[in-house]
């Protein structure tokens, strides 16, 4: 019997933070040169969080569930 599914906007949201966990891992050293810069200032944080996000956009609803999909198998390597 398959496990039941997941309401798209639970996909969505488990895509969004995977999302992003993905990309501050990939580009840590790159946000932490902006966030040194002498005119970053901390309210320029949900600026760049927003940024970070629209990334997501780039993904079907379709492509997203696949991806949560096999990310959370056992044995899976996120």
């Amino acid at each position: 019997m398959a496990p039941p599914q997941k309401p798209d906007q639970e996909i969505a949201s488990e895509f969004t933070s995977y999302y992003l966990q993905r990309a501050t891992k990939e580009f840590a050293e790159d946000l932490d040169k902006v966030r040194a810069a002498d005119d970053f200032k901390n309210d320029a944080l949900p600026i760049l969080v927003s940024a970070l996000q629209q990334g997501t956009a780039l993904f079907s609803p379709e492509e997203q569930k696949r991806i949560i999909t096999a990310t959370t198998r056992p044995g899976s390597k996120p």
